[in-house]
């Protein structure tokens, strides 16, 4: 097959009959030259023919019939430009102050580390630091590094709900408002929580304008429609009035977030690694994205929310899907992982780049343990899984530790923890009279609380463990991903990228990004009635054309 050759559904040029006259030798047919044109996405393109071969080419002029019907060659199709600045909503880049519609997501402990965020925002990149579960002194560390390297941004933090520990988010809102971090990444809630519109409202005011002036903005990771619904409308009036008590918002800020969204964008999280409810993004996108337009023709809001999408984003055929659903803007996760600028060790590195598709599964949360919650991880390499779900089966059949059978607690102890309970008991003693003593107050009157508290020892370690690379312990990783990993490995496979030392996240966004736009074009070729070679309808990574957009950055 020809790289390019008229369908049998084309109908466009029989009915306008328009005509291209130009250089000949611009003219391309060879399959590699039609691929680099395309490659070309900041130049327009024509689709030609001479009635019997198709040529692409990026010069010469467009006739119409009446004009020269006598030109040997008819245009059959043209395409626009095609940057990757454009795959998306302009406004989602403006508003940030970025340069691209794509963001890399916050993975907790760090794992979305600082050098990722630099290397993101250094690029014309949004990027959100991890910071769920780190401790204060960890945040206000990052803060001052990022905003060192990065005064103007682009760059965000993590706000991670904190049911079992509400200390701890508050205390990383009370961060952000203190040291001006104005872009937070809300993720795993379930409701609004005071934190989040003691944040959202602090930094509201009004412009000489009169417009509403929003300092914090906010983006909310989210899987339903319920939650949606919550971070689409104004804060919750008893948040509002309870704030307005503690004397933590002013009154004009209190009456300026009932006119404005809890959240400016809201990404829509689908299969994803780490807290997730694994739903499919082709049935969940569309379904938020009329939610949106239902509210805001009942609230009128000046600026619509924008939508967004993540879970599953790992290729450029992914990507591209998801802007023609109507996303606004891209997140990744899982892929960033695996990239040199992660806080995680060379060995989860290496575990993440032979992951398949079907290598990952879902295992009890250290945070949310207690209500059953889960994330999706690698079971690949690792039996934390495993582990893990037997933790949550005894904390679901026992009352105590004591009750549980003593055969039971000493294979716990030989196998899985590698400690005696006791001496874990005394650990998490020390740590929560530092992080949150009520914890330990809670377990002294509730056994089961303390429990689960000891059981969330091992859970935690686990992902600090596979960051730091404890040796030793490599079989209870627990390594936060996602089907998208899989799917990352295979599109690389053969290419530079296969091999995690190559693994920038620059590099990995500018090329799914070039690669979706590139798809754009075959796509619209093909809608034009162009048949086009399967070849050309694979884009594979290359490393001079990473060299040359690095470059260009």
């Amino acid at each position: 097959m020809n790289p390019l050759q008229i369908g049998s559904n084309y109908r466009l040029g029989d009915s306008l009959k328009f005509f291209w006259s130009g250089d000949t030798s611009s003219l391309s047919k060879d399959l590699e030259n039609i691929r680099q044109r395309l490659l070309s996405l900041e130049s327009p393109l024509f689709v030609v023919t001479d009635g019997q071969n198709v040529y692409l080419t990026d010069k010469g002029t467009i006739l119409a019939a009446e004009t020269n019907s006598s030109a040997p060659y008819r245009c059959l199709a043209t395409l626009p430009p095609a940057p990757i600045e454009a795959l998306g909503d302009p406004a989602f880049q403006e508003w940030y102050g970025c340069r691209y519609p794509y963001y890399s997501g916050a993975m907790a402990n760090g794992i979305a580390s600082t050098r990722m965020v630099i290397a993101m925002g250094s690029a014309g990149f949004l990027a959100s630091f991890g910071a769920a579960g780190l401790p204060p002194e960890r945040i206000e560390a990052a803060i001052h590094e990022i905003q060192t390297a990065l005064p103007q941004g682009p760059y965000a933090f993590n706000l991670i709900n904190s049911p079992n520990e509400p200390a701890m988010e508050r205390r990383a809102a009370e961060l952000y408002i203190q040291h001006g971090v104005h872009t937070v990444e809300a993720s795993a809630y379930l409701e609004i929580t005071p934190p989040l519109v003691y944040y959202r409202a602090s930094g509201l005011s009004r412009q000489p304008d009169g417009k509403i002036r929003i300092q914090n903005r906010l983006i909310a990771k989210l899987s339903r429609k319920e939650v949606a619904r919550q971070f689409m409308l104004p804060a919750p009036d008893e948040i509002l009035n309870q704030l307005l008590e503690e004397g933590k918002i002013t009154e004009t800020q209190a009456n300026l977030a009932r006119l404005v969204p809890m959240a400016d964008d809201i990404t829509v999280e689908a299969d994803s690694g780490g807290h997730t409810d694994n739903r499919p993004l082709v049935g969940l996108l569309p379904s938020i994205l009329a939610l949106r337009d239902e509210i805001q023709a009942q609230m009128r809001y000046p600026i619509p929310i924008r939508i967004g999408a993540a879970g599953g984003i790992s290729t450029p055929h992914a990507a591209l899907a998801a802007f023609m659903m109507g996303a606004a803007y891209i997140v990744t996760g899982s892929i960033n992982q695996a990239c040199v600028e992660a806080g995680a060790s060379e060995h989860t590195r290496r575990l993440l780049a032979q992951a398949d598709m079907a290598d990952v599964t879902m295992a009890p949360a250290a945070d949310m343990f207690e209500m059953g919650v889960k994330v999706q991880v690698l079971k690949r390499g690792t039996m934390f899984p495993m582990r893990a779900s037997k933790l949550y089966e005894l904390y679901s059949r026992y009352p105590s530790l004591e009750a549980i059978p003593a055969e039971e607690l000493q294979k716990l102890e030989k196998t899985v923890f590698k400690r005696p309970v006791e001496e874990i008991w005394q650990d998490t003693v020390r740590f929560f009279q530092q992080r949150d003593p009520r914890q330990l107050e809670r377990a002294e009157k509730d056994p089961r609380h303390k429990m689960a508290l000891v059981f969330r020892w091992y859970l935690g370690l686990s992902s600090r463990w596979s960051n730091t690379g404890e040796k030793g312990r490599e079989m209870d990783y627990q390594i936060w991903c996602g089907p998208a990993m899989g799917a990352f490995n295979e599109w690389v496979r053969g290419a530079y990228l296969e091999k995690p030392e190559n693994r920038s996240v620059v590099d990995l966004a500018l090329q799914i990004l070039t690669g979706a736009a590139y798809l754009q074009r075959i796509r619209l070729l093909n809608a034009f009635g162009i048949q086009t070679n399967p070849d050309l309808e694979r884009y594979q990574p290359l490393r001079q054309l990473s060299e040359a957009m690095t470059e260009k950055v």
